[in-house]
């Protein structure tokens, strides 16, 4: 394996900022020669062996809360497409297809389900709260089945929250159907409802992220010279699958490549004193992960470790920023300054940070909690989110090192360590 020893044994023992496209394919020799050397991950086991998921009495509770916010927000009831926020309240995990299958949750009184009619039985199958299921046949509306729940939980003609990510064409048909009722977000209600993290919640991501450093300590002692990013998923995918998660990854760009904060398109090979930026995660229980790590591939040079150190510096900042009651935008400001002090920026100008420092993350990898200029919701106990003030230094190389935190009544606490050095990401 052409990689230093003196760099790369020390570095044994982040989609996440969403998807970064690499092309290029797999190099067969280096893929041979992998396979050659036989299972790297024979010796990784599971760990999500006796993790328990979120229980029923805690999802019961999260119906009595979104009542409450209903009921405080002038809201008789919610609609909520297949997704999420639905496993959120329910715990039926469903993908979206042109067929509706939702949920809708009155202010008061028992939640109703919307099927179709040949997915009855599979639903049921998921259903753990509540037992009304409304059928729709192929050749039948199922915007009329949710206009009679609406008849029966007396909101008709009051007013229907729609969850932000239901799609389109079924609020449109919703609407068409019982058009005298006032449609609104349900954002008042969901959003405090999920923001801040339960104990068990946090619980749950802790694992995702012990999974995703322990695929990190796997895998970065495996690059290898003239590997594609893909080679790198590749081994990746296999090592989460390993740990107990699979279908999570750690995604990789190469040399000026990094500057790029969600990958380039370019081809990219794997050479010496390349910058390596890593970034990815999984999920346990539908509690997801995102860790970004930056290295470099050999003998790195001064420019590369100092650049790095201001990263670390900036991300250092970002999460001292956050105290309880201050607003989520106080991250930004800190980490930002630090690299405008630094000649970077300013504001979002490359060279310097040019996207938010960090956002939220639990059930999606990101969601509500962005820390970015503006954001004034004051941090609270159980708000989960990233800090990854990367700098981006177009036809040169970036730094990006990414840890999520969870806050705690005595202020932030980080899910995992953060890098040490350039030479020692994880």
């Amino acid at each position: 394996m052409n990689v230093s020893k003196r760099k790369f044994l020390s570095l044994a023992g982040a989609a996440g900022a969403a998807t970064i496209a690499t092309l290029g394919g797999t190099t067969t020799s280096v893929a041979q020669n992998r396979s050659a050397c036989g299972d790297p991950f024979e010796n990784l086991e599971s760990m999500v062996t006796g993790v328990q998921p979120i229980s029923l009495d805690e999802r019961r509770l999260r119906i009595v809360n979104a009542q409450k916010l209903m009921v405080q927000n002038d809201i008789d009831a919610m609609f909520l497409d297949s997704g999420t926020t639905m496993e959120y309240y329910t715990g039926v995990r469903w993908g979206q297809s042109e067929r509706m299958l939702a949920v809708v949750i009155p202010a008061r009184g028992e939640l109703r389900y919307v099927s179709p009619a040949f997915e009855e039985a599979r639903l049921n199958e998921l259903i753990t709260i509540g037992s009304d299921v409304r059928i729709w046949d192929e050749h039948k509306s199922p915007y009329k089945q949710v206009a009679q729940i609406l008849d029966d939980v007396g909101a008709s003609t009051g007013t229907v929250a729609m969850e932000e990510r239901v799609r389109f064409f079924l609020f449109d048909g919703i609407r068409k159907e019982r058009p005298k009722a006032t449609y609104v977000s349900a954002d008042p209600v969901t959003i405090p409802s999920r923001i801040a993290k339960s104990d068990d919640e946090i619980r749950l991501m802790q694992v995702a992220s012990d999974i995703t450093i322990a695929c990190y300590k796997a895998t970065i002692p495996l690059l290898e010279e003239g590997m594609t990013p893909n080679d790198f998923i590749d081994l990746s995918k296999q090592a989460m699958t390993r740990l107990g998660a699979p279908g999570g990854r750690l995604w990789c760009s190469f040399a000026e490549a990094t500057a790029f904060p969600h990958g380039s398109t370019e081809p990219q090979y794997l050479k010496k004193g390349d910058m390596v930026l890593m970034d990815g995660g999984c999920g346990v229980h539908g509690y997801r992960a995102d860790i970004s790590r930056t290295t470099v591939f050999g003998e790195h040079t001064e420019r590369q470790e100092e650049i790095w150190n201001l990263e670390k510096k900036a991300q250092k900042a970002g999460f001292d920023a956050a105290q309880i009651g201050d607003p989520f935008e106080n991250i930004d400001i800190a980490a930002r300054k630090v690299l405008v002090d630094a000649g970077f920026g300013p504001d979002y100008q490359v060279p310097g940070l040019p996207h938010r420092t960090g956002h939220g993350i639990g059930m999606d990898g990101h969601e509500w909690g962005n820390a970015v200029l503006g954001n004034k919701w004051p941090l609270e106990k159980g708000m989960c989110f990233s800090v990854e003030p990367m700098i981006a230094i177009y036809g040169e190389f970036g730094v990006r090192l990414e840890d999520c935190a969870y806050m705690t009544d005595e202020g932030p606490r980080w899910f995992t360590t953060p890098s040490e050095s350039i030479d020692k990401p994880v």
